[in-house]
C-alpha cells in the first residue's frame, strides 16, 4: 500500500520528516522519497528500499537536505514525491491510493491537450504524475484536488507542497486515514498517528472523508470541508495497521484483542496452545487466549533482522520463500502438541499451507486454523490489499469455481458463500480445510469482526468479504 508524512515548521524540518516517514516503513518496502522546500527552493531524494530499509538509504540525505516544509512517502509502487512546474506554480506531490480507471484518465488528458507523461520502466504511467495532471486542469490546487478525487475510481489520499505550505487531502470516502499533529512552531501531516508521538507532536485533528486542509507552521486551515459518507478500510485494524496506531478513535492492538475474544467465544476446540502467525496474528491470538483460558505460546519465531514483510516482493515465489525462511520453529512447543493458529487472513492460502506443512514436519499433532477476518471473496478495488491479478488467485474463488462451474461468478451464489450460516459457506470451508491440510478451520464472522472494530458499520469498507461498495 504505502504511507505519507509531511512537516511544516518554522525551523529546518528534515529531521522530523526523516523519522516520520521511517515510522511508515511497515506499509511498504519498494521505494521511499523525501522532498523539501527552503531558501534554496525545492529539493528531493528518492531511493529504492527493496534491499535496504528506509533509514539506511536516507540517513545521508538528512545532512544534505534543508527546508522548513517537507513531504515524503513509503511507496509500494511508483517513485515519488514528484516535483512539478505548471500554471499553478511549482509544487511537490505525494500520494497513497489506487486508480482503477488510469487508462481512461490518461486518454482524457491527451484529448484535453496534455502533451505527454513520463513512461515508467514497466511501461505504465506514474499514478502520482497523473494526479498532478488532473490537479493542473483546474484554476487552483484545492479545486484541482477535489476534481482529481471526484474523477478517480478507487481511492486517493495526498499531499501537495507549495512554497507557502502543504495541502493535505484525505480520500473522498476516507478509505485511508490522515492526521494533523502539532507542537510549538510546527505541524505535521501523517497517515499513522503514532508516527509523530516521539517527535513531540500531539494530535490536533483527524481529517474527515474528502477533507482538504492547508497546513503552515503556525496554522491549519480547512479549505474543503469533510463529506458525510465514509468507507474506511477495515483491514487497517485487522492487518495493515501498526499496533500503536488508531483510526477513528479505535486502537489497532486493542481491536485485535477483541477480535480474538469473539473468535474464542464461538469456538469449542481444546488445543494445548494458542499461537499467532507473526506479526499481525499475535495480538488476535492473545485475545483468544485471554478469553478461552488456553495458554498462549510462540511455537515459531520470526527472524526479523534481515527479512522484510513477505507480502511485499512482487514475485509470488519470492514471497513464499521469504515467508518460509523467516519463521524458525521452537520444537518443544510443537512436537506432539495440538496448536490453534491465528493468522490475520487467508488470501491465496499458499503461505499458510506451507506453514502448516512446516509444523507437521516439526512433529505437531493437530493444527486448527482461525483467520481473524472472514473469507476473502473479492479482490480489493481500493487499496490493493491482496495484490491479486485475478480474483481466482483467492483460494475461496478457486474452490467456488470448482464447486459451481459457470455459476461461480453469480452475485447471488457468492452471497451465499459469504453467509456464515449457509450450507455453501460450510462446504467452502471444508474444501479449503482439506486442501491446506488443516485439522479444522473456522473464520471470524463479519458481524463479529465489525463488532471488534466498534464503529458504525456503514462507515466501514467490507467489499473484499461481501462485495458491497
Amino acid at each position: 500500500m504505502g504511507g505519507i508524512f509531511g512537516v511544516a515548521s518554522k525551523n529546518n524540518c528534515v529531521f522530523d520528516l526523516f523519522f516520520g516517514i521511517d515510522y511508515h516503513s511497515h506499509l511498504g518496502t519498494r521505494r521511499g522519497g523525501m522532498a523539501v522546500h527552503g531558501e534554496k527552493g525545492f529539493d528531493r531524494s528518492i531511493h529504492n528500499i527493496e534491499n535496504s530499509p528506509f533509514r539506511t538509504k536516507f540517513e545521508h540525505d538528512v545532512d544534505e537536505l534543508e527546508g522548513n516544509l517537507g513531504i515524503g512517502c513509503i511507496s509500494d509502487s511508483e517513485p515519488q514525491p514528484l516535483l512539478v512546474h505548471s500554471h499553478l506554480g511549482s509544487f511537490a506531490i505525494t500520494t497513497v491510493g489506487k486508480i482503477n480507471n488510469q487508462e481512461e484518465l490518461v486518454k482524457q488528458a491527451f484529448e484535453n491537450g496534455r502533451a505527454h507523461f513520463l513512461e515508467m520502466s514497466g511501461g505504465g504511467v506514474n499514478a502520482t504524475e497523473l494526479v498532478a495532471a488532473l490537479i493542473n486542469e483546474k484554476p487552483s490546487i484545492s479545486e484541482g484536488i477535489r476534481f482529481a478525487q471526484e474523477v478517480i475510481d478507487g481511492s486517493m489520499t495526498l499531499m501537495v507542497m507549495t512554497e507557502h505550505g502543504i495541502f493535505a487531502a484525505r480520500d473522498r470516502l476516507g478509505r485511508t486515514p490522515l492526521f494533523i499533529g502539532e507542537k510549538e512552531d510546527a505541524h505535521c501531516i501523517s497517515f499513522e498517528d503514532f508516527a509523530y508521538v516521539n517527535l513531540g507532536y500531539k494530535t490536533c485533528k483527524e481529517l474527515g472523508p474528502g477533507e482538504v486542509v492547508f497546513v503552515r507552521p503556525d496554522s491549519v486551515k480547512t479549505v474543503i470541508p469533510a463529506g458525510d459518507k465514509m468507507k474506511i478500510c477495515s483491514f487497517l485494524w485487522v492487518y495493515y495497521g501498526y499496533p500503536n496506531a488508531s483510526y477513528e478513535g479505535v486502537n489497532v492492538e486493542t481491536m485485535r484483542y477483541r477480535c480474538g475474544e469473539l473468535l474464542a467465544r464461538r469456538d469449542d476446540v481444546k488445543p494445548d496452545y494458542v499461537a499467532g502467525v507473526p506479526d499481525s496474528g499475535i495480538a488476535h491470538a492473545v485475545g483468544y487466549a485471554n478469553e478461552s483460558g488456553i495458554p498462549f505460546a510462540r511455537p515459531f519465531i520470526k527472524y526479523t533482522p534481515t527479512w522484510p514483510r513477505s507480502f511485499m516482493p512482487q514475485n509470488q515465489k519470492k514471497r513464499n520463500m521469504i515467508a518460509k525462511m523467516k519463521l524458525i520453529p521452537v520444537e518443544p512447543l510443537i512436537k506432539g502438541k495440538k496448536l490453534l493458529l491465528i493468522d490475520d487472513s487467508i488470501v491465496r492460502g499458499t503461505q499458510l499451507g506451507e506453514t502448516t506443512e512446516f509444523l507437521y514436519q516439526s512433529g505437531v499433532e493437530e493444527v486448527h486454523i482461525r483467520p481473524a477476518c472472514p473469507p476473502l471473496l473479492y479482490g480489493c478495488k481500493y487499496l490493493n490489499f491482496s495484490r491479486s491479478n485475478s480474483e481466482l488467485d483467492l483460494i475461496t474463488r478457486r474452490v467456488i469455481l470448482k464447486r459451481e462451474g459457470e455459476n461461480a461468478y453469480r452475485k447471488d451464489i457468492l452471497a451465499e458463500y459469504a453467509d456464515p450460516d449457509s450450507e455453501r459457506y460450510q462446504a467452502m470451508l471444508d474444501d479449503i480445510c482439506k486442501e491446506l491440510n488443516f485439522t479444522s478451520l473456522r473464520y471470524h464472522r463479519l458481524d463479529d469482526m465489525i463488532a471488534s472494530i466498534g464503529i458504525d458499520p456503514d462507515k466501514l469498507c467490507t467489499y473484499c468479504w461481501n462485495g458491497e461498495e
